[in-house]
């Protein structure tokens, strides 16, 4: 499942989300709480749904991040990078051996950051003219806050391929490479897993092309006016994961 706008909204826990945790737990039905977002570490992304009243464990939270570490792991075994991020993704890097630099490195990285510098999109956009591999943790245009809007990782990367003429290879959602990653580290297969989240454009379409069955919730991004513009279709639509509390061995029925 995804976490914002599934479980949380805000920071604010969205009602009936740990009545539906803990029939998942009652049944003994193996999660995954799935987030774009590169900033925070698993560590970090725990104890700010503690704070909501959600008690994840580290080991059911699987970020943009971590998929990227894995990812780079599999193309380029002890590889090193230059990061533009936080965190949430020079944690899960160097936890796979890499070596972070701006001398000539493989790849360069871009995850989300609230710090986003000119000096730092420069220095990112020389490496990639010089040969440097252009990864992304995740094509999110922009992302919220009390304030309004705020640019995200996508964003970003366009500005770095339309200087570079480089386009970036997105790991995190809508690419189904992010929910096999995490089916793997859940020990899932997609044949019996349901993926829900709120959003068409990168969690139901990822869940449909890795196979899963989906469920959209209304409680966050999408509509149910929004889900009729898109040329696909969730398994089923509910009003939120309150509506799956005793259905979680059969969320479809």
């Amino acid at each position: 499942m995804d976490m914002d706008g599934v479980l949380v909204r805000e920071e604010h826990l969205v009602p009936g989300a740990d009545a539906f945790i803990d029939d998942l737990r009652a049944n003994h039905v193996p999660f995954m709480v799935l987030t774009n977002n590169s900033i925070y570490t698993p560590r970090d992304l725990r104890a700010r749904l503690l704070r909501t009243g959600l008690d994840i464990p580290e080991t059911s939270i699987w970020t943009s991040a971590l998929a990227t570490a894995q990812f780079l792991d599999q193309q380029r075994p002890n590889g090193s990078a230059h990061v533009v991020g936080e965190s949430g993704l020079t944690t899960a890097l160097h936890n796979i051996g890499y070596v972070l630099t701006d001398r000539d490195p493989d790849y360069v990285v871009l995850g989300e950051t609230r710090t986003y510098s000119f000096e730092a999109i420069t220095r990112a956009i020389r490496l990639v003219e010089n040969g440097a591999r252009f990864i992304a943790t995740n094509p999110d245009e922009k992302g919220p806050s009390r304030e309004g809007s705020l640019p995200a990782t996508g964003a970003v990367a366009a500005l770095i391929q339309k200087a570079t003429g480089r386009a970036p290879y997105y790991v995190g959602k809508p690419n189904p490479l992010m929910m096999r990653s995490a089916l793997r580290a859940l020990g899932a297969h997609s044949e019996n897993t349901v993926m829900i989240g709120d959003r068409m454009d990168t969690d139901v379409r990822s869940g449909l092309e890795a196979g899963l069955q989906t469920v959209l919730v209304l409680s966050g991004i999408s509509g149910a006016e929004t889900a009729e513009l898109f040329p696909y279709r969730p398994t089923a639509v509910r009003g939120s994961v309150a509506d799956l509390v005793h259905k979680v061995t059969e969320p479809l029925a």
